[in-house]
């Protein structure tokens, strides 16, 4: 990991990207991004990831959903499971996402601490046992980088902005670490996040 934990891109004073090279740029934003989120170190991880559950447990006390859309970590994610024992155990219903169809929005499972899971074709996990649950009234999202408004990168599926575009549209809570926050611009489908959790605590988006 690098002293500065801001990585910084698409420098002003350059031309206006076309929709080709603005793809390029954030191909190769991600390729950054997760090389920079691998080589974490293993002990500054596990406290980061502390830190997030905590905050996460924070925010719920506040917001009191009942149900929550979670995730199962892949690719260095921020692993929140003490969080969701915490949430379970106060109550909250919790549930993984599930992509039932290409172009389509997320289906969300509920999903229990100890049932068992499989990976889908995506290589993604989820309930063996599939209930499928309305969408609930907010998210935790996993977050490749994000930036000063608020939107998430992602690993470019889709999958979150199409879910969000859909009425009534859940509460989001952005989940990442601080050095992943990144300068890029927003397509036109990209829908803002209406907070962040890093390590550091809990933003809300335009307050970055």
């Amino acid at each position: 990991m690098t002293s500065d934990p801001r990585i910084t891109r698409l420098p002003e004073g350059l031309p206006a990207p076309t929709a080709q090279t603005a793809a390029t740029s954030k191909a190769l934003l991600r390729k950054e991004l997760l090389s920079t989120r691998r080589n974490i170190p293993a002990e500054t991880r596990a406290q980061w990831d502390r830190d997030i559950c905590r905050h996460i447990v924070t925010w719920w006390r506040q917001a009191q959903v009942q149900a929550l859309g979670v995730y199962w970590p892949l690719r260095d994610e921020p692993d929140l499971h003490p969080a969701y024992a915490e949430l379970a155990r106060l109550g909250v219903q919790l549930l993984l996402p599930v992509v039932m169809k290409k172009d389509a929005p997320l289906d969300f499972a509920l999903w229990r601490i100890g049932e068992p899971l499989v990976k889908d074709a995506m290589g993604i996990a989820i309930p063996a046992d599939l209930r499928i649950e309305p969408t609930p009234p907010a998210l935790l999202v996993p977050c490749l980088g994000f930036n000063g408004q608020g939107y998430r990168l992602g690993y470019g599926g889709g999958f979150y902005d199409r879910t969000l575009e859909t009425a009534p549209r859940p509460a989001t809570i952005g989940i990442a670490y601080s050095c992943l926050a990144a300068r890029f611009d927003n397509d036109g489908h990209d829908v803002p996040l209406d907070r962040i959790i890093t390590e550091e605590g809990l933003q809300v988006a335009g307050g970055f």
